[in-house]
C-alpha cells in the first residue's frame, strides 16, 4: 500500500511539473537579460507560452524557440518566423497593410539564400540571393 501512494505522489508530481501544465504569459510579463527572457521578479529563464492579440510564440530557457507569429494592427497577419535557440533559423514572412510581402531565409540567425520582395498584386518586386555567411 505504502508503495503506490509513493507511486501516485511521484506521478502528481510530474504531471504538475510537465511543459503541458505551463502558463501563457505576454510579452510584458517578461524582462529580457543578457539576451534571456525571465518571468518578472524570477531568475529562472523562461519557458513556455506568450501570446496575445498581436504576438504569439513559445519560449525554451528563455530563448524564442519556433514558430511566431505577429499581427498587425489591424489585424491581419504581420510577421512568421522559426526559431532555434533563440536565433532566426528557416524562412520568415513579412506582410505589411498594403499587401507588400518580403519573404527572408535564415540559418543559425544569419540571412542566407533568396530574399523575395513582392507587390501587394503578389507578383515579384525583387530577388536578391543572398550567400552563405
Amino acid at each position: 500500500m505504502k508503495t503506490l501512494t509513493i507511486l501516485i505522489t511521484i506521478l502528481f508530481i510530474s504531471f504538475l511539473s510537465s511543459t503541458s501544465w505551463s502558463e501563457t504569459l505576454t510579452m510584458d510579463d517578461l524582462v529580457k537579460r543578457n539576451d534571456l527572457y525571465y518571468k518578472k521578479f524570477t531568475d529562472v529563464p523562461f519557458t513556455g507560452e506568450v501570446g496575445n492579440i498581436f504576438k504569439n510564440g513559445k519560449f525554451k530557457d528563455g530563448k524564442k524557440e519556433g514558430f511566431w507569429r505577429e499581427y498587425n494592427g489591424d489585424g491581419s497577419l504581420g510577421k512568421k518566423e522559426h526559431f532555434k535557440e533563440g536565433k532566426l533559423d528557416g524562412r520568415s514572412e513579412y506582410y505589411y497593410i498594403g499587401g507588400q510581402s518580403i519573404i527572408e531565409n535564415y540559418i543559425d540567425g544569419k540571412l542566407n539564400g533568396s530574399w523575395e520582395m513582392y507587390h501587394d498584386n503578389g507578383k515579384l518586386s525583387e530577388l536578391r540571393m543572398i550567400p552563405i555567411q
